[in-house]
């Protein structure tokens, strides 16, 4: 009988990928990947993107006119820890690239900004950015496939799946708690590996995800990268819960943080 481990759907790990990433590149045959440091999933099903003004892929995108061109964003999603292989994920978006019409740009960078006021949307449509910042140009991606590819594989989802998902509740704040449990909580690192496979204890374990649906551990020894996810009960979606379920992930008999009783 097979386990079903409890974890997020692909869409989901696409979405928090997304919220996660600080920046992206956008790749079209024939010119040097460009980065960007807005990528907004709109209702549509396309992404916003923001492009150098000044850049090639700007002038090649005019020069396509209402065609557009073909084009891959990918984002890294990058272990908040010094891993001896610090990317967990990578997520391909291939579609047609398009201008935005200039009378359209104001209320799209105004709805962007409502759901994740990024500070280089300020930089958008700027003659002088302050301080010499790059200007951007904002266009967007018209989906035509979505993969995403770690540890376990390459998997597609359709973007249907994508628009319903949400990044899991705790992603914006995952990398600083994962680097406080490494660096002030080694204790609970210790009790959360007592729950690996006895074939991976003898490994150097680090704390590499936490979500919803678990938390996942790094297993660094001589015979490569080992990731293993510990899951909840069920999926949790408040701190409170968050911390209850980890103390039952390290066996703690006090579930609701109650000191022991003196003697």
């Amino acid at each position: 009988m097979t386990t079903v481990v409890a974890a997020p759907t692909t869409a989901e790990r696409i979405r928090s990928a997304c919220a996660r990433a600080g920046g992206a590149m956008v790749a079209v045959d024939g010119l040097d990947p460009t980065a960007t440091p807005v990528h907004h999933l709109l209702a549509d099903g396309s992404f916003a993107i923001t492009i150098p003004v000044d850049g090639y892929l700007a002038g090649a995108l005019v020069s396509a006119g209402a065609a557009g061109m073909q084009a891959v964003l990918e984002m890294t999603d990058y272990a908040p820890l010094p891993l001896r292989e610090p990317v967990r994920s990578l997520v391909w978006i291939r579609g047609r690239l398009v201008s935005v019409p200039a009378g359209e740009v104001g209320g799209l960078l105004d709805l962007i900004a409502a759901e994740h006021p990024n500070p280089a949307l300020l930089q958008v449509n700027t003659d002088e950015p302050a301080g010499g910042e790059t200007a951007y140009a904002l266009v967007r991606l018209e989906i035509e496939s979505v993969v995403v590819a770690d540890s376990t594989g390459a998997e597609s989802v359709g973007v249907g799946a994508l628009l319903e998902a949400r990044p899991d509740p705790f992603c914006g704040l995952e990398s600083c708690w994962l680097r406080h449990l490494e660096s002030a909580h080694r204790d609970v690192v210790e009790r959360l590996s007592a729950r690996l496979p006895m074939t991976l204890r003898g490994g150097r374990v680090r704390p590499l995800g936490l979500d919803r649906y678990g938390v996942q551990l790094r297993v660094e020894d001589e015979t490569g990268d080992h990731d293993v996810r510990l899951p909840f009960a069920k999926p949790v979606d408040d701190v409170a819960g968050l911390s209850q379920a980890i103390r039952v992930l390290m066996g703690c008999p006090f579930l609701n943080g109650l000191r022991a009783r003196r003697i």
